[in-house]
């Protein structure tokens, strides 16, 4: 792959450098609003959850524990917990799934 590329927008021409990390970078996936993603890496301190439960919008989830900060991650919208995909005390990294919805 060339470092230079051309670029045409409407009638005019223009050179542009793509770098390999622009090159190599993740492909953008919108949202899945069926998943609890972890906005920043921390511990699971509470699950308040359990699968096949029902939950309303703005209802606790868990606490997700970040440089000791309790973070309290609530339902976006209601809807029935799906799976678990964390336990009590375990690490998160960012945008891990903690949790899925059906």
């Amino acid at each position: 792959m060339s470092d230079l590329s051309r670029l045409q927008i409407d009638d005019r021409e223009y050179e542009t450098r793509l770098t390999k990390r622009f090159a190599g970078r993740k492909a953008y996936a919108p949202p899945d609003p069926k998943k609890v993603l972890a906005h920043i890496p921390g511990i699971i301190r509470t699950i308040y959850v359990e699968a096949g439960q029902r939950v309303a919008r703005g209802e606790s989830l868990l606490i997700l524990e970040a440089m000791k900060m309790q973070n309290d991650v609530v339902a976006r919208d209601a809807g029935t917990v799906r799976a678990i995909a964390v336990a009590q005390g375990q690490m998160v990294s960012k945008g891990q799934v903690m949790l899925e919805f059906e």
